[in-house]
């Protein structure tokens, strides 16, 4: 018995010294000598001591493997199985080493992103929501990750985003999260240094630690990967974003911001005012219940009345041809009807209060431009993405201005701010220019507000039915304030056909009679002469619109609008109206519907890469680039290219869709037998040379053909391609006139013959589809940003 008890304690001593043997080789170890004691210990992990001993390699680790600089991979083949311990601590020092190595250079952070076995690990700690310490360090891991782009792919990939977004969501929260914004460095809220303020927290650390991540990983996905993002989280997430952007833009407007130096009690983020706003517009962008669209016929109902024969009427004699009135007590209008009454009584308007103004505005951020042809919204994300949310802008969002009695011209309240806005400096509107604007109305000046359909989910969904019924893929609203005895806009002229709605007070209209057919393009540098605007106000129309009241004008045709009602019984009232404009873009034009067709035909001819150099293998290429040359010469001069195309509209009742089916293939006869008649090859040629020698691109203002494509991408300009680059493709038809001018009429010849109407739809349709998706995408994002209900 004896001599048993003092075997064991001659084990037990035997032990005690390999263990402290272990521990004291740690203590002047290497990596690879880490590394050994760490697969050893690995081995045995069930053992506490062996457990003790992993504990003592990680913390050893990060600094002499850094300091040595030595080959990571034998550790990095360690680290899943490290970061799936049941040890809590074990995991913690893991996830430490991970973002000591991603921190550490561009080729190690890429290294760790790539393995995805560690990604696994650490996003599988990510979930570990009870654990607070896990959950941290793998936060901390992340966002070490997340510096470059290949590791934030690699995160997302792994479904890091819905752990940390989960995450977030289930760790406790004060119920009422504190919000401070700070400025770095002596940078203030006015000017160009939005960008530049931080949000901070009055909250513990980890909560901010998620939404940072999340917020980061957001930013970088693209589409596909914003879908796949589950449902409900993205909702109840995005709910929280948009209730902390609603407290940030107030902080923003108040101008309530601190220094570095007075963060105190404070966890100051990462997270900038721009990224917060960028994470609420990417999230929004899918989804349904953002904007919505009214039923066309409910929308139709609400303009035209229940009669069909009104409506009938409009499109047949006053659609792009001439204006026309519609009363209110003629569409016989209930509550139900009038689209426009929740939003009416959501402004709480007074006769002759403005008081409305201020508490509208400053929900309001800037709408920044797409370009008509943008379709990925995520690009235009990247251009503005620095001052994504700011407050409204002068003239790109507001006008205060109004038109003098004697010269007729405009004079604007904001003088100095729309000069800076001429020399493209931003003035973001604070506080005191919303009061500002309220003072600017009792002295005469109109209030006039840009992209309402970008601001108010009601006025978002009636812009949507009405594009609907025009076959557009959206129409804009603006919105305009009165005072009494005052006019806004001078007389003028639109690129676009507008719907004046009469809201509230009433508006003495001026529409002076149409001085010529040619109808103004979007955007184009159309300019009527000074004779032709003397002549037509010798023959004007007075128009006086009460509430309910709705006005048609065509594009092209002046007018002007004032509150003085001229009646010797009549008191003058303020107005609020709004314009729905419907503005018909290059490619839905029937200019466009012929291009796409000169597309489509050539799309279906048999095209085989060219044998050899020879211009021969290159004349149907390039007869196809002058046709479509010749086809926006024609385009210049004859109004009914320039007419909206209604191939995409959902408007007529069924027993009138005949007629207008019948109507649009009488225009497509007419434009192709032009096309056949007028379309000459010299006069295309010379505006191809004529481009040239400004430097120009002469298919620049048909580039929107490249989206044609079914699978969204773009193309560059190619050989079976409609285009050519203009260097190459002039001196070939000037060295080769003659065969050119041959190609040029046999192509033109059989496109004419061969092309049929209902080949073309489908790709029209497509195309129309495409500018509605990113218009609703841009829509629904812009929307959620605006703090209005």
């Amino acid at each position: 018995m004896e001599r048993r008890e003092k075997k064991s304690e001659h084990r037990k001593r035997k032990r005690k010294p390999e263990n402290d043997k272990s521990l004291q080789l740690l203590q002047l170890a290497d990596a690879d000598t880490i590394f050994s004691l760490l697969l050893a210990a690995i081995h045995n992990s069930d053992t506490p001591s062996s457990l003790t001993l992993i504990k003592k390699c990680l913390i050893k680790l990060k600094p002499t493997f850094l300091s040595q600089n030595q080959n990571p991979n034998p550790i990095l083949s360690l680290l899943p199985f490290l970061l799936t311990s049941k040890s809590a601590e074990i995991v913690c020092y893991s996830a430490e080493i991970v973002g000591a190595l991603s921190l550490y250079s561009l080729e190690l952070n890429e290294q760790v992103g790539l393995d995805g076995e560690i990604v696994k690990s650490l996003v599988l700690a990510l979930g570990n929501w009870k654990k607070r310490r896990v959950l941290m360090a793998a936060c901390n891991a992340v966002l070490d990750m997340a510096t470059t782009p290949v590791a934030r792919q690699y995160l997302l990939r792994f479904f890091a985003l819905e752990n940390l977004m989960s995450g977030f969501l289930q760790v406790p929260k004060s119920s009422v999260t504190q919000v401070s914004l700070c400025t770095l460095d002596d940078e203030t809220v006015d000017g160009g240094s939005f960008a530049c303020l931080k949000i901070g927290f009055e909250d513990d650390e980890l909560p901010v630690l998620l939404l940072t991540a999340s917020i980061i990983l957001i930013n970088s996905c693209n589409i596909e990967l914003l879908g796949k993002i589950p449902r409900n989280l993205s909702e109840t997430f995005l709910a929280f974003l948009k209730n902390l952007w609603a407290e940030v833009h107030n902080q923003i407007l108040l101008a309530n911001t601190m220094k570095s130096s007075q963060e105190g009690q404070f966890v100051m983020s990462n997270i900038r005012v721009n990224n917060l706003a960028e994470s609420i517009f990417r999230l929004s962008m899918n989804s349904s219940e953002v904007a919505t669209t009214l039923p066309v016929e409910v929308v139709k109902r609400s303009i035209f009345g229940l009669t069909k024969s009104s409506f009938e009427n409009f499109m047949l004699s006053h659609w792009e041809a001439s204006p026309f009135l519609i009363r209110k007590l003629s569409r016989a209008l209930n509550e139900k009807d009038d689209v426009f009454s929740s939003f009416i009584e959501s402004l709480g308007l007074v006769e002759t209060d403005p008081s409305f103004l201020s508490s509208i505005l400053r929900n309001l951020v800037s709408c920044f431009p797409i370009a008509s042809d943008e379709l990925d919204v995520l690009s235009f994300l990247k251009e503005v993405r620095n001052i994504l949310g700011c407050p409204i802008i002068y003239h790109q969002d507001i006008r205060v201005l109004r038109t003098e009695r004697k010269t007729k011209r405009e004079v604007h309240f904001f003088q100095e701010s729309l000069d800076s806005c001429c020399k493209k400096d931003c003035q973001f509107f604070n506080i005191d220019d919303f009061l500002k604007c309220e003072e600017a109305y009792k002295e005469g000046y109109t209030v006039a507000l840009r992209g309402m359909e970008f601001r108010f989910k009601c006025i978002a969904a009636i812009a949507n039915g009405l594009a609907s019924i025009f076959g557009q893929p959206s129409v804009g609203v603006n919105m305009y304030l009165t005072p009494p005895n005052s006019q806004g806009l001078a007389r003028h002229f639109d690129d676009h056909c507008v719907f004046v709605f009469q809201l509230f007070g009433t508006k003495q209209w001026t529409v002076f009679s149409q001085p010529n057919v040619q109808l103004p393009r979007l955007y184009g540098p159309d300019r009527l002469h000074d004779a032709e605007v003397e002549n037509s106000v010798t023959k004007c129309r007075k128009i006086l619109l009460k509430e309910g009241d709705i006005l048609y004008i065509p594009r092209g045709v002046l007018h002007e609008a004032c509150t003085d009602n001229g009646g010797p019984n009549e008191s003058t009232a303020c107005s609020l109206h709004l314009t729905l404009g419907i503005e018909v873009e290059p490619p839905f034009e029937w200019e466009g519907f012929a291009h796409v067709a000169l597309c489509c035909w050539n799309q279906r001819q048999p095209q085989d890469a060219p044998s050899s150099e020879s211009v021969l293998e290159f004349l149907d290429v390039i007869s196809v680039n002058l046709l479509h040359v010749a086809i926006g010469l024609i385009g210049d001069s004859d109004p009914t290219f320039r007419k909206a195309c209604l191939v995409g509209a959902m408007s007529l009742p069924s027993d009138t869709s005949y007629r207008l089916d019948q109507n649009q293939k009488t225009i497509f006869s007419y434009l192709i037998n032009k096309i056949d008649r007028e379309s000459r090859f010299m006069d295309a040629l010379r505006i191809i040379e004529v481009a040239m020698q400004k430097n120009e691109d002469p298919f620049q203002r048909i580039r929107w053909l490249r989206l044609l494509n079914a699978d969204g991408e773009t193309t560059e300009h190619d050989w079976n391609l409609s285009f050519m680059e203009a260097s190459k493709l002039f001196p070939l038809c000037v060295e080769h006139k003659d065969e050119a001018e041959e190609a040029f009429m046999h192509v033109k010849s059989r496109f004419c013959d061969e092309v049929l109407f209902g080949d073309v739809l489908d790709r029209y349709k497509l195309l129309l589809d495409k500018y509605r998706k990113a218009r609703k995408q841009y829509m629904n994002g812009m929307i959620s940003l605006q703090c209005t209900s």
